[in-house]
């Protein structure tokens, strides 16, 4: 058991592609603080995703680490054909169809993989092509075919997405391709899906129902993307294990200026239903061609993580970009920089006032108090270390939530709950057995040795002593805190 701590807390998530689809320059991502691997469905197929999960799983095996996987399904997203040749460029004035009809695409006519589109639109309604840069237009509309306008022109290729904001979409979430999907998933080890176009909890259950029916236990992500999940968001975080906000498609559905408050809600409700929250889409946008982000792009990093998100997500940075491990290497120095003035900048302090409040008008359970109490503890004592016993993972998630400035190493009791607690920020898990020594001193002997604490530092310590053998919540849950001095 080695304990590799990464250069930040805030988990980075890169996506899986060409640039970086090499056990090489994955292990070398893994390194400068890449946590887990996104393989997105929506592009690629099987025999490509396999090469991506053996190389992934190689490269975090030669750098000692968890190789934690998440599966992006891709939901009921409509998307264009084929292009008769790629790029393809619109220009602001012409008049372009859309059609049902399964064809090569050119500036006059372009197929869209949408059998339905025609009953979803009206004349004088906006249509969005690649995350929002092309705007169309409605001018008429036929049986299986859409007459546009182009209002504001731009580049295209191939398979890229087509929004319909506020109109209905006659399609099915979880898809038959969703499916599909997760059936060649699971039976290559993945259990943490994204779930993409939730609107309601009811693709959530749907998900984790097809899982269960082949004898498997997964980890939900609710992508947000559409306006209806804003509205259904509580019911969703009930059901979810993780959400997502995926700027990209919500950006869209929603006025684009409502987007910065939109997002800190997301997190801060999140953060108070102890579920994991990844930002996504358009980081660092800007290295997918160069070397070095945008200002913008490093304080809109900073920004989430001073918002209280748990991961930070790159897609064509990593998956097709120029400079994949850059890119890592960049958003992690971001983060590590970051959170060394957490406690200048007043860091998730709103949720910590909350659960005093909560202490004070006596509604405040056990598990919220001692992960309270190790949140000050931390910012009192000068603590080294969070050592948590779990065996669902939701006693470090409560302590993570409120982003302690130091560590919170998670003893698990199995892989799928460790592979979980890497979406957690600041959250390292291991596999333990806890039944022959204490477990916490074997944590602390490795650390000793590696030279990552020294005698006279201060750890704390969380376990259910007294209450059962149930994690995280109710009777049996988390129930002892201790402040050890080594």
């Amino acid at each position: 058991m080695e304990i590799f701590l990464p250069p930040c807390r805030t988990k980075i998530i890169g996506t899986v592609g060409p640039s970086c689809g090499n056990a090489s320059t994955l292990e070398t991502m893994i390194r400068r603080g890449m946590t887990a691997a996104r393989l997105n469905f929506s592009h690629g197929t099987f025999e490509d995703h396999l090469h991506n999960i053996a190389a992934f799983r190689s490269a975090a095996a030669a750098a000692a680490r968890p190789s934690t996987i998440l599966a992006d399904l891709p939901g009921p997203k409509i998307r264009i054909g084929q292009l008769a040749s790629d790029p393809l460029t619109l220009e602001k004035g012409d008049e372009i169809i859309l059609t049902t009809d399964d064809m090569p695409g050119t500036a006059s006519r372009i197929s869209v993989r949408y059998k339905r589109l025609s009953e979803s639109l009206s004349e004088g309604d906006t249509i969005y092509l690649n995350d929002g840069f092309v705007e169309l237009t409605v001018l008429d509309v036929q049986k299986d075919s859409v007459r546009c306008m182009v209002v504001s022109g731009g580049s295209l290729l191939s398979g890229k997405g087509l929004n319909l904001p506020g109109r209905k979409v006659f399609l099915d979430n979880p898809t038959d391709q969703d499916l599909e999907i997760m059936d060649f998933a699971l039976a290559e080890g993945i259990n943490i899906f994204g779930v993409s176009f939730v609107e309601d909890a009811s693709a959530l259950v749907k998900v984790r129902d097809f899982a269960a029916k082949r004898g498997k236990t997964i980890h939900t992500v609710a992508k947000i993307e559409r306006a209806a999940a804003i509205d259904n968001i509580d019911s969703i975080l009930d059901e979810a294990d993780a959400i997502m906000i995926a700027r990209g498609d919500l950006g869209i559905e929603i006025p684009i200026e409502d987007m910065p408050s939109v997002q800190k809600e997301l997190i801060h409700k999140a953060n108070e239903r102890c579920r994991p929250v990844i930002t996504a889409t358009q980081m660092l946008m800007s290295m997918v061609e160069h070397a070095r982000p945008t200002r913008a792009e490093v304080t809109d990093v900073a920004n989430a993580i001073q918002d209280g998100t748990d991961a930070i997500m790159l897609s064509e940075e990593t998956a097709v970009g120029r400079h994949p491990v850059t890119a890592v290497t960049t958003m992690a120095a971001v983060a590590a920089s970051f959170e060394q003035r957490h406690s200048e900048l007043l860091w998730i302090s709103a949720l910590r006032e909350e659960l005093k409040n909560n202490l004070v008008r006596k509604q405040i359970s056990v598990a919220d108090m001692i992960s309270l109490n190790v949140a000050e503890s931390v910012l009192a004592l000068d603590i080294s270390f969070v050592l948590t016993s779990t065996v669902t993972g939701m006693t470090p998630r409560r302590i993570s939530r409120l982003k302690p400035s130091s560590w919170i190493i998670a003893a698990c009791d199995n892989e799928a709950v460790m592979n979980f607690c890497f979406m957690s920020s600041g959250v390292y898990p291991l596999i333990m057995d806890k039944k022959t020594k204490p477990w916490h001193e074997s944590v602390v002997e490795k650390l000793k040795l590696q030279g990552i604490i020294s005698p006279g530092d201060r750890v704390i310590l969380t376990e259910g002593q007294f209450s059962g053998p149930r994690g995280g919540t109710g009777p049996g849950g988390t129930d002892t805190m201790a402040i050890l001095t080594l």
